[in-house]
C-alpha cells in the first residue's frame, strides 16, 4: 500500500474531518468479500476497544448506495473509517497478503509521525535535537514494552534482558547486544540508545512500539513465545529498511557525543 494509493480514497466529512470507507479499502487491502473483511473490521474494533479508545469516534457505520447489474441501486453495509480505524484494520489483517504487510509498515510510521509532532517541526530539527526527541520518545515506549512483556510473561531482569537481546538480534541481523557495543566500540557501561543517531533510533522506536502493539493484540503468552515475538517484529523492521534502500543500523556511524552529553549541554544553554 502506497501513501498516494490510500490517501487517493481519502474522503472529508461535512465536518471537515478526513475518513476513509470500508466499502473502498476492501479492494485495496485484496479481500474479495465483504464478509471476509467485515470479520477483520470488528477485530479491529475489539482491539480500539481495549486501548482504551471509543469505537465510535473511529468505526461510524454507515450506508453506501451501490449500482446493481440491472441499472438499480441499493444500499449496503459500510463504515466510515478514521486514519486510526484503518491502521487497526490493516494490523489486525492477513499477514500473508503483501499488501497488508506494506500497509502495517505504512500506517505504524504514519501513527508515529503523528505521535512525535508535527513532520515539519521534526524535519526542520538539527540531528542533536532529533536524537534527544526520539530518545525520549524510546525511553517512554520501552516502559510500556516492559509492561507488555512482563503480561506475556517475561519476569526477572534476567528475562528482560535475554527479551531485549532478541528484538536487537532481529534489527541487527543478529547481533546480540553485547556484540553491538563491540562492533560500536561502546564501553560496558554505555548505552547502545545513548550512542547511536536519529536514523538508528526511530529503527528502535519502530521496533519497540510494535513489539508491544503485537505482544498485546497477539494475547502473547510465555516468555519464548515474547521472545520469538520480539525477534521477528525486529526482523520485519530490518527488512523494511532493506526494502526501501536505507543502511542496516549496524552499519551506520556512531555519534560523537552521547544523549547523557547532550542532555546536559540542552539544559545548560536553557539556564
Amino acid at each position: 500500500m502506497t501513501n498516494h494509493t490510500f490517501d487517493g480514497i481519502k474522503q472529508v466529512s461535512e465536518h471537515h474531518i478526513e475518513f476513509w470507507s470500508a466499502r473502498e479499502l476492501q479492494p485495496l487491502l485484496e479481500y474479495s468479500t465483504w464478509d471476509k473483511f467485515k470479520r477483520v473490521i470488528e477485530k479491529a474494533s475489539e482491539a480500539c476497544e481495549r486501548s482504551g479508545h471509543r469505537v465510535a469516534d473511529h468505526f461510524s457505520q454507515v450506508g453506501k448506495m451501490v449500482e446493481l447489474g440491472s441499472g438499480a441501486q441499493r444500499t449496503v453495509e459500510d463504515f466510515r473509517l478514521s486514519r486510526y480505524a484503518c491502521y487497526l484494520v490493516v494490523q489486525n489483517g492477513d499477514p500473508s497478503k503483501p499488501v497488508i504487510a506494506n500497509g502495517q509498515t505504512y500506517f505504524a510510521i504514519q501513527t508515529r509521525r503523528q505521535e512525535i509532532g508535527d513532520e515539519k517541526a521534526f524535519a526542520g530539527m538539527v540531528e542533536d535535537q532529533r536524537r534527544l526527541m526520539l530518545r525520549g520518545e524510546l525511553t517512554h515506549h520501552n516502559k510500556k514494552l516492559s509492561a507488555a512483556a512482563r503480561n506475556a510473561g517475561v519476569q526477572t531482569t534476567l528475562d528482560y534482558a535475554v527479551f531485549q537481546d532478541h528484538g536487537y538480534r532481529g534489527l541487527y541481523g543478529g547481533l546480540s547486544a553485547k556484540e553491538i557495543h563491540v562492533h560500536k566500540r561502546l564501553k560496558r557501561s554505555q548505552k547502545i540508545l545513548d550512542h547511536i543517531g536519529s536514523t538508528e533510533l526511530a529503527a528502535n522506536l519502530f521496533r519497540a512500539t510494535q513489539t508491544e502493539d503485537k505482544l498485546r493484540r497477539d494475547g502473547v503468552q510465555g516468555k519464548l513465545h515474547a521472545n520469538q515475538t520480539h525477534f521477528e517484529v525486529g526482523g520485519k523492521v530490518r527488512d523494511t529498511i532493506r526494502e526501501l534502500g536505507g543502511t542496516m543500523p549496524e552499519a551506520l556511524p556512531t555519534p560523537k557525543t552521547s544523549i547523557r552529553q547532550l542532555a546536559r549541554e540542552s539544559k545548560k544553554s536553557e539556564n
